[in-house]
């Protein structure tokens, strides 16, 4: 068939507008948001999305893949998810129909996870994340092409090691989209809604147009009736004042709610304040970063507390943590100095403690050959810091909370809950923190449990599952502030200042 000056007029008018093609060829309608997000992955590398319940984001996915596939010449569209049937029975289906319903045949050839033409270094590809055949960076090298488009859906459920291997392979006309529930606040899908690297959309269920319509526009999409339920259920009513203090208070049919964090996740797209077992809400280590914004007081060298945490085996870097008071400054890293490595902290230790304070090293590891060397050289304002001490003063009695009420199986439970009461608005926690991404990230993921004698646990960072799993690092940071926490030798209980 010949091709004419006015089809490649066209074409070049699609290549321009992404949403023109999905409404004239694909037949496909977006809403106002959805047509954004395919304008922000035409023209951006890298798009964030964030949804509640049934609101398009796999749809408008899948609109995008095909825009990319058809209209960059040769291209590579690889569409993967944490599980085989999110692949094929949401992201596949959807493009599968998408295909089938064109306004005009799209050519190639559909199969049940992949768009095949002769010319092979032009598909789409739908596979699971973490496939023997795709577990690791090596294995993702065969997908460089000129044009390359990775949607990621559900990627909270995505481990780091593949969004390492994705980055491998984003160079030239190169897109990367992820969309998914914010079920967790960890991972790259988390750290991709704090990033500059990425465009970011929030849907919310509450700003759909079936439910602000009152009736079923779209098909198969959330509903007025189900968002009624979800405000029944998962939320309470509250003047307006405190709604607002809320932070995720909203108005619905002239009345003010409060809403819990099965309602942030499923119809909000936000993430979650806590969990039942969270030692410490996302919201209020969001709160301690805007005070820390806000400070403009001074700062007393007496008033250190220097949470030492000393790189082991395996580690690059050791992390300083300084604290004064309620504020926490900047916290620093320091890459291994080699054979010297606990001669040279023992010095930058000696001379952050000149003008006065009080450092905490970690004794189990390390940070011991550290401590003994500034014990040495009589440095008595350095701490042994032993979070598998028990909790207990010199004279024997259980250290507690603010409260007086808890009690904790060991120093490293007791310190951690003071980082919590620190932050607590309901204890008018004031406690400031800097805008540090991987200590937001480790804060928020620690968890907690009470055992069956009363006494509170934090989780073990070695354990199956635990946070080292569900980070692919040690919490290194927020161990260090919990070091900062640690009692002095001479005073029985740690003043929250």
């Amino acid at each position: 068939m010949k091709i004419t000056e006015k089809d490649l007029d066209l074409l070049q008018q699609y290549q321009n507008n992404w949403n023109k093609w999905i409404r004239e060829i694909l037949g496909v309608r977006l809403t106002r948001k959805q047509r954004a997000i395919v304008d922000s992955v035409q023209h951006n590398p890298k798009t964030s999305v964030r949804s509640g319940h049934s609101v398009g984001k796999d749809y408008v996915a899948a609109a995008i893949s095909l825009a990319f596939l058809y209209l960059n010449t040769p291209s590579k569209v690889i569409n993967t998810a944490p599980t085989g049937r999110q692949v094929i029975n949401i992201m596949m289906a959807e493009i599968s129909k998408m295909y089938s319903n064109s306004k005009i045949p799209l050519g190639g050839l559909l199969l049940n996870d992949r768009i095949r033409f002769t010319d092979t270094t032009h598909y789409l590809l739908g596979f699971k994340a973490g496939d023997t055949k795709y577990k690791d960076t090596e294995s993702w090298t065969g997908f460089h092409s000129p044009n390359i488009l990775v949607v990621v859906t559900e990627a909270s459920g995505i481990e780091q090691n593949t969004f390492d291997a994705i980055e491998g392979i984003l160079t030239g006309n190169s897109r990367l989209l992820l969309v998914f529930n914010p079920n967790r606040t960890t991972g790259e899908s988390y750290k991709s809604t704090r990033s500059n690297d990425y465009y970011k959309f929030s849907l919310s269920c509450l700003n759909h147009p079936n439910v602000r319509a009152r009736k079923n526009l779209i098909p198969g999409a959330v509903d007025y009736q189900w968002v009624e339920n979800q405000i029944r259920n998962h939320c309470i009513k509250a003047d307006e004042a405190s709604a607002k203090a809320n932070g995720y208070g909203f108005k619905w049919e002239y009345n003010w709610y409060i809403p819990d964090d099965l309602f942030l996740v499923k119809v909000l797209g936000e993430f979650p304040r806590t969990g039942e077992d969270t030692l410490i809400p996302l919201k209020w280590v969001e709160m301690a970063i805007e005070r820390w914004k806000r400070f403009k007081g001074d700062l007393n060298p007496a008033d250190l507390r220097l949470g030492v945490d000393i790189a082991g085996q395996g580690r690059d870097s050791t992390i300083y943590v300084p604290r004064y008071g309620n504020y926490v400054g900047n916290l620093r890293t320091y890459i291994k100095s080699g054979a010297t490595e606990h001669m040279v902290n023992a010095g930058r230790i000696k001379n952050e403690l000149a003008k006065g304070g009080y450092a905490f090293i970690d004794t189990i590891g390390e940070g011991a050959g550290v401590y003994s060397r500034l014990a040495e050289q009589g440095i008595d304002n350095a701490i042994s810091a032993k979070f598998s001490n028990k909790a207990q003063s010199r004279a024997g009695r259980d250290l507690t909370d603010v409260t007086g009420e808890r009690t904790f199986i060991n120093m490293r439970a007791y310190c951690y809950w003071a980082i919590r009461d620190a932050l607590d608005p309901t204890h008018e926690g004031q406690l400031a923190l800097p805008p540090d991404e991987l200590l937001k990230e480790e804060l928020t993921e620690t968890r907690y449990f009470v055992r069956s004698d009363g006494k509170i646990q934090i989780e073990k960072k070695e354990d199956k599952g635990g946070i080292k799993d569900r980070l692919g690092r040690s919490p290194d940071r927020a161990d260090g502030l919990a070091e900062s926490y640690y009692p002095l030798p001479d005073i029985p209980q740690i003043v929250i200042l």
